[in-house]
């Protein structure tokens, strides 16, 4: 996936607002949480992280390609970053993002999501 890919993505789902920070970094939010970010990559290509849920962090964790994501999980969060497609490829990772935005849009409180027109 392609930084614009990956932007294109993210524009696409309900409510989501984009911003550049964190040295670069590409943040996509949903009712001002974070959602996904893309960027934070020791190699070459694109690295994306993204929030998950505690029983895929148990399982994505341990794939090739895949590892739990820096500074977030460490303090006990279950986000994971995807560094290459060697085990999720690109329709995978957009699977996955799809499901960090609606964890994050379930979480925010009732007033934000009726604000933003999400379902009570």
């Amino acid at each position: 996936m392609t930084l614009d890919e990956y932007n294109g993505f993210c524009a696409s789902l309900p409510h989501t607002t984009h911003v550049v920070q964190w040295g670069g970094a590409h943040v996509w939010k949903v009712g001002g949480k974070v959602f996904a970010i893309a960027g934070w990559s020791d190699g070459d290509g694109l690295a994306v992280t993204f929030k998950v849920s505690e029983m895929a962090f148990d399982i994505l964790k341990e794939q090739p390609g895949l590892r739990p994501a820096p500074y977030l999980a460490s303090r006990g969060m279950k986000w994971i970053q995807r560094q290459n497609g060697e085990t999720m490829d690109d329709q995978g990772l957009r699977d996955y993002i799809g499901e960090s935005h609606r964890l994050i849009a379930v979480k925010l409180t009732k007033a934000t999501r009726r604000q933003l027109g999400f379902p009570a």
